[in-house]
């Protein structure tokens, strides 16, 4: 972990959030700047920049952490939710500590499908 990074700080828990999700290697909580109401981001403990440097080794904790997220928040009243992770400044990627945006959806929210 990196000594000025937020989100290590977050993982730390020397900056206190509402933690939604939690396991050994992940931690979720609400995004500072949501896009959509419920928007949380799931982020490593450990300090990757981004996820080419998130080790395969972790990619079934990262899935049960996106599932068991995913499931809350359809148990909250959400009807689906979109997954998103960003690579790099050009990609839109504004902390440099790997994370990944669930953004929860309802019919109406005012936003339209995010495409690919």
């Amino acid at each position: 972990m990196t000594e000025e990074c937020v989100f290590c700080k977050i993982a730390r828990k020397e900056i206190p959030v509402d933690v939604v999700y939690e396991n050994d290697n992940f931690v979720c909580f609400p995004d500072a700047n949501p896009r959509v109401e419920g928007h949380c981001l799931i982020v490593p403990k450990k300090h990757f920049v981004n996820v080419l440097d998130l080790p395969g080794s972790l990619g079934s904790e990262l899935l049960d952490a996106i599932k068991n997220v995913g499931e809350l928040k359809l148990k909250e009243g959400f009807e689906g939710f979109n997954v998103i992770q960003n690579n790099g400044e050009v990609a839109g990627q504004v902390v440099m500590h790997c994370h990944f945006h669930l953004l929860p959806r309802k019919k109406g929210d005012g936003h339209e499908h995010y495409c690919v």
